[in-house]
């Protein structure tokens, strides 16, 4: 009888991932009986060499995979930029789905998708990053069978990812890095016992989502019956969100398949607040320069209650600016979520012309 193992080990990392998952590499043997799976939140627009740095840095090979390629062990598959990396039975699939949490690649939609098609042979990884991406992909780790990992928060160049984890999901090991690599290298040569139980459907319907596999015109939607509207639009593409509860962990997704956790779609509203109050300032400015150019002409044509209206209308238009210019200059700092991969530290190829 062909016993089963710990063999998709699915890894999320954000903010500081660059230097935790180069550790983790170096501690994993290279004949690990296991594929490797990993999402890293990088730039859309330009190329990361991850591949190459994890390569050189361990004895496992790394690199991007193409869609479809046959999942092998003893490899690293690390998601492409701009392309979410799901699993299928023997095969990886590489798409440019809707994006979570403002994310494409995003740790989630991997997870889940390892989740659904390999049940309890999966083991969920969760390391450094800022807010709360890979919890959802971990409850569907959990909820499949498998094993739940995260690194220590003290350890973490960024705890938030870990904390939330920790928060959500009864997490099985909770370790600092220099622990991690010979923990899944244990983990990898344990037996499990075969899926016992039918696939979750909730976690099923969410990758078929992420696949653009539903409609976007059915109703509902694709998170399906468990969903409920809410009152807030999506920030991607306009439409309704809906709602999903689960352990607590509040999500919301649209019909195009955009998904989001309620912290995340908090910032992308602070993102777009931001950019509505400098759009506003801008027309304000204008209106009220427009204003003086017209009152100034008017004069000189001897139009003065011309003059006098246009005037009055910039005199209204500098006092909004002034005041908008002290909320705009005085509102929080946003953690904007577009803005965090910049900070990653992924070498990056020149910009391409042509």
């Amino acid at each position: 009888m062909n016993v089963q193992r710990h063999d998709i080990v699915v890894i999320g990392a954000s903010m500081g991932g660059v230097e935790a998952l180069t550790q983790l590499v170096k501690q994993l043997p290279g004949d690990l009986a296991a594929c490797v799976l990993l999402v890293l939140h990088v730039p859309a627009q330009r190329r990361s060499y991850l591949p190459e740095i994890l390569t050189r840095s361990g004895a496992l090979k790394a690199h991007h995979p193409q869609d479809g390629d046959a999942l092998e062990p003893g490899r690293i598959y690390v998601a492409p930029n701009d392309r979410h990396l799901l699993v299928e039975q023997g095969r990886v699939r590489v798409m440019k789905g809707p994006k979570e949490n403002g994310h494409r690649p995003a740790v989630d939609p991997l997870f889940r998708s390892a989740a659904s098609s390999y049940g309890p042979r999966v083991v969920g990884v969760v390391l450094t990053g800022a807010l709360d991406c890979g919890t959802s992909g971990l409850m569907a780790v959990k909820k499949e069978g498998g094993l739940a990992v995260v690194q220590d928060p003290r350890d973490a160049f960024c705890p938030d990812m870990p904390k939330s984890a920790l928060e959500f999901v009864a997490v099985d090991h909770c370790v600092g890095l220099e622990e991690l690599g010979p923990l899944l290298t244990r983990l990898v040569d344990t037996p499990v016992a075969p899926r016992s139980r039918k696939r979750s459907r909730q976690v099923e319907t969410e990758v078929k989502a992420m696949k653009v596999d539903i409609p976007s015109m059915d109703d509902p939607p694709s998170p399906l019956e468990y969903a409920k509207p809410s009152y807030y639009g999506c920030p991607d593409c306009g439409g309704v969100l809906f709602e999903l509860e689960e352990d607590g962990f509040l999500r919301f997704r649209c019909r195009t398949g955009h998904a989001y956790t309620a912290e995340a779609l908090s910032g992308s509203q602070q993102n777009q607040l931001d950019g509505a109050l400098w759009a506003a300032l801008r027309a304000l400015e204008e209106s009220a320069s427009l204003s003086r150019r017209l009152a100034a002409q008017a004069r000189e044509r001897s139009h003065d209650r011309s003059a006098l209206r246009f005037e009055e209308r910039a005199r209204t238009a500098e006092a909004q600016v002034a005041l908008l210019r002290e909320v705009v200059l005085a509102a929080p700092r946003s953690n904007a979520l577009a803005g965090e991969p910049r900070v990653l530290g992924v070498p990056e190829e020149p910009e391409q012309t042509g």
